[in-house]
């Protein structure tokens, strides 16, 4: 199965000898430009419940598309169960029983390395980059570098929230990529820990 990489440059490639634009892409696969648009920058994961309408629209099969070998692929081998996190018992390790809401399968050579569980997200604060709802991938890990997107828990709380990390000294700063809302400092009135790194979204339309 080819990667995330390898379905879009071979999606630019077909789109480009039958001089489809993005937004001409988009309309005939029913989706917006700007969702298409960050699949091809990098930015969304190409959703593989979608690969048979760009398949159609651009004339070769999904099979072809995803570089699938259907006399090779054995789907109990190569799917990964990944946790969902819903609400997360104080105390309790990130990934036992009572925090995991469901899981969902996702194929193993797609995955990136690491413990992973996903999270949904809630509200607008991470708009446009995380959608209100969207699925988003976390490797487990207790640190991040600056600028980057990370799963916060706050003690006080029982649900973890997404925030990009700005370090300013000993200072610890969560900045919300919608200029709407405000920036939130990790300090003594609000103690925090970092769950893990935001590695992928994936947004349902």
């Amino acid at each position: 199965m080819k990667s995330n990489e390898e379905v879009i440059k071979y999606l630019n490639e077909l789109r480009k000898q039958q001089k489809i634009s993005i937004s001409e892409l988009a309309r005939k696969v029913d989706m917006s430009k700007s969702t298409v648009s960050q699949y091809f920058n990098g930015k969304l994961q190409f959703p593989l419940n979608r690969a048979h309408d760009f398949a159609r629209v651009l004339g070769v099969t999904t099979d072809d598309l995803l570089g699938l070998d259907l006399s090779k692929v054995n789907p109990v081998n190569k799917l990964t169960k990944i946790p969902l996190l819903g609400t997360i018992a104080c105390g309790d390790p990130i990934l036992a029983d009572e925090n995991i809401a469901g899981y969902l399968s996702e194929p193993t050579d797609l995955l990136p390395s690491g413990k992973l569980f996903y999270l949904r997200a809630k509200g607008q604060s991470m708009e446009p980059t995380i959608k209100d709802e969207s699925l988003v991938l976390i490797r487990q890990q207790p640190d991040v570098e600056d600028g980057e997107i990370a799963a916060i828990l706050f003690v006080d709380d029982d649900e973890a929230t997404l925030k990009r990390i700005k370090r300013a000294g000993p200072t610890v700063i969560l900045m919300p990529d919608n200029r709407k809302y405000d920036p939130i400092v990790v300090d003594q009135d609000h103690p925090a820990r970092i769950l893990g790194k935001a590695v992928r979204v994936t947004t349902n339309l």
